[in-house]
């Protein structure tokens, strides 16, 4: 364990790096590290202070808390399929945006769109909770998730239908991709607090979600409480995508297979798990980000583009695995 510790810590510090000093100003290493740590004006300061570091720290903050969250979702409900946007939070997240720019409120308040979009996570996970009750089963958490991912898709489909402004409509496909170009610092402090807290809440699951590896009736008998660690999943996860959706839009598939990847270096224990996925999540986003900024870097790939087209090819290799060696 000490060996995977390290061995990610480590990666996720050379891709953070790499997050800084890559990008299409072409700056050398050591002047982009002086440029951000020492004090100066100019341009290159301004790149690495206003543009760069934002970026890296978003991609870090972002990728970390959905791999977490992706893997206390996955050992609560005992699911390998399970994903952090399966309570319905980031489809609400995603329609508070998408109303912010349908309606102009994006273009006319500076943080009318991640505002906007922390209001709809905040009502979706109240929805959830409502539909699934503080006590409900696993089975009805999931549902209720599935209904609201399913009625705020409906409406994001419909916004888009009905907008009768082409450059809005497109802007809306466009952030749904997500992406962490153009983000400043003061999106990393909207952002921070609500992936924080979700962070804390989350990382308190450990103990629990080992337990619950016995069984339900083992982890009561152990004197772990069920509808407590069940709110704390519901707000953590709730926190951390809600705070990641509002200021970088729909980013996927991270919190999915990371998990999957790590689990066998962990002894299949959720617990341990946690920690290992948080720093598995923010290397696979770092890397995503590096690599939207070196492939066609002329034509704004998105972020959320890339983690698709990585994470849906290796999540299908992962289940045929599965698949063969249960067979």
């Amino acid at each position: 364990m000490t060996r995977l510790a390290f061995g990610l810590s480590g990666l996720v510090a050379v891709l953070f790096i790499a997050a800084l000093v890559v990008g299409p100003a072409e700056i050398g290493v050591v002047h982009s590290i002086q440029a951000l740590v020492l004090d100066g004006e100019g341009p290159v300061p301004l790149v690495m202070r206003e543009i760069r570091l934002p970026r890296a720290v978003l991609a870090l903050m972002i990728g970390g808390s959905l791999g977490l969250a992706g893997a206390a979702m996955q050992g609560y409900l005992r699911n390998p399929l399970a994903d952090p946007g399966l309570i319905g939070v980031s489809g609400s997240a995603a329609l508070g945006a998408v109303l912010a720019i349908h309606t102009g409120l994006a273009a006319s308040v500076a943080l009318g769109l991640p505002l906007a979009a922390l209001a709809g996570a905040l009502i979706g996970v109240g929805l959830v909770m409502v539909l699934a009750g503080p006590s409900g089963s696993s089975l009805t958490l999931i549902l209720a998730g599935i209904a609201i991912s399913a009625l705020t898709g409906a409406f994001t489909a419909l916004v888009l239908n009905l907008s009768p402004n082409p450059y809005a409509a497109n802007e809306i496909v466009f952030w749904m991709m997500g992406s962490l170009a153009d983000r400043s610092m003061v999106h990393v402090w909207i952002a921070l607090p609500l992936i924080a807290v979700g962070a804390v809440l989350l990382a308190t699951l450990s103990r629990g979600l080992d337990a619950l590896t016995l069984g339900e009736d083992a982890a009561e008998a152990m004197g772990i409480g069920l509808r407590q660690m069940r709110l704390t999943l519901i707000f953590g996860t709730a926190a951390v995508v809600g705070g990641s959706t509002a200021v970088a839009g729909a980013i996927g598939f991270v919190g999915l297979v990371v998990p999957h990847l790590l689990r066998p270096f962990v002894g299949a224990r959720p617990g341990r798990l946690l920690w290992a996925s948080a720093l598995g999540g923010a290397a696979m986003l770092l890397a995503a980000d590096v690599a939207v900024r070196m492939i066609l870097p002329a034509r704004d790939l998105k972020l959320g583009v890339v983690t698709a087209l990585v994470g849906a090819p290796l999540f299908l290799h992962l289940i045929y695995r599965i698949r063969r060696e249960g067979i």
